[in-house]
């Protein structure tokens, strides 16, 4: 059964019900504020939740808008919590503890529902949408104070362990959707890990987090880098080891306690990627040692011979299946 992500849309009720259905969800899922909007009459809005036990995350679209938590807001019921939210639509802005920002798509940001803030989303040509990761301020092993100073501040992800977890964050929303409940609820300490070393990060606190925490920021920083880098056949052990000022020997633990080696992944990853590319009809005029290459195979022999022992085909064989497959879903869609 898939339960991983639920999701709810204003647009199943009659529009003159819809803003109240979302005023009162916010309120009562994610804190008490006071949302105002020019869309009011017809407010076309979603939202998801992802239980991770550890944490919870949620998934918003809505319109333009500007909302206000107030003191007596925070008086009537105040969940203790840090909000990290991604943005991924329209432009957003908030304000909270004498701070201003505005944020694009790309950007992360945060705020907390135990002090007064002000925020909203822009009109635009796309909806706001954010994917929002409610942090519990008890489960922050960082000084308070310190974590205080990044509220309301635009924290970029477009490298480093920001880009991480944002790649993280929007393929968690996607592939939820078709995962059973247990197997999201045991992402749930990855996705506080990945939180908590990226605000770490922001701080230069790295050292005030458990050593757990601080091996999993390692081991995702050391897979980013090889997603990266997957078509350089030099990419070897030492080479990566190198790259992240650790020993070979060390580098090869890592993964051997995430139940496998460092090899044995870097060729699954190289596989997975060229058979999404055999099966990808616009790169049908590509030849397949051009797709061997570009994934890190110096021969085509070398791909065949590693495909063929994974999926039980040769690439040229898989490609053909893909192919034909995909023409006739293809040719079936149009006929219906």
């Amino acid at each position: 059964m898939k339960l991983g992500i639920v999701t709810q849309h204003s647009t199943d009720l009659p529009p003159d019900q819809r803003f109240d259905w979302w005023c009162d969800l916010i309120s009562h899922d994610v804190a008490p504020i006071q949302i105002t909007s020019d869309h009011a009459a017809d407010f076309r809005a979603s939202a998801g939740a992802i239980d991770l036990d550890t944490v919870h995350v949620t998934t918003m679209s809505f319109p333009a808008l500007s909302s206000v938590r107030t003191p007596a807001l925070i008086r009537r019921s105040d969940p203790e919590r840090y909000e990290l939210a991604l943005i991924v639509g329209s432009s957003m802005w908030i304000s909270q503890s004498g701070n201003d920002t505005r944020m694009g798509a790309g950007d992360l940001v945060m705020w907390d529902t135990s002090h007064p803030y002000h925020g909203g989303a822009f009109d635009g040509p796309r909806p706001a949408r954010a994917i929002i990761v409610h942090l519990p301020r008890a489960e922050l092993p960082l000084p308070s104070g310190k974590v205080d100073a990044l509220l309301a501040h635009v924290m970029p992800a477009a490298g480093g362990i920001g880009a991480i977890l944002a790649g993280y964050l929007k393929t968690l929303v996607r592939e939820a959707q078709s995962m059973s409940l247990p197997e999201v609820k045991r992402l749930g300490a990855a996705t506080l890990d990945l939180a908590l070393a990226f605000l770490a990060h922001q701080l230069n606190a790295q050292d005030c987090l458990p050593p757990e925490t601080r091996q999993l920021a390692l081991i995702a920083r050391i897979r980013a880098f090889v997603e990266h880098n997957l078509a350089d056949a030099d990419l070897t052990p030492r080479a990566i080891a190198h790259r992240h000022h650790i020993s070979v020997r060390y580098l090869q633990l890592l993964f051997q306690r995430q139940g496998t080696t460092l090899t044995a992944w870097i060729r699954r990853r190289r596989l997975e990627h060229c058979r999404a590319d055999l099966a990808d009809p616009s790169l049908v005029g590509q030849p397949i040692h051009a797709i061997a290459a570009r994934w890190g195979f110096t021969r085509a022999a070398d791909l065949s011979k590693s495909f063929r022992a994974k999926y039980g085909l040769s690439p040229k064989d898989y490609r053909h299946e893909a192919l034909t497959r995909a023409t006739s879903e293809t040719d079936n869609r149009f006929a219906g």
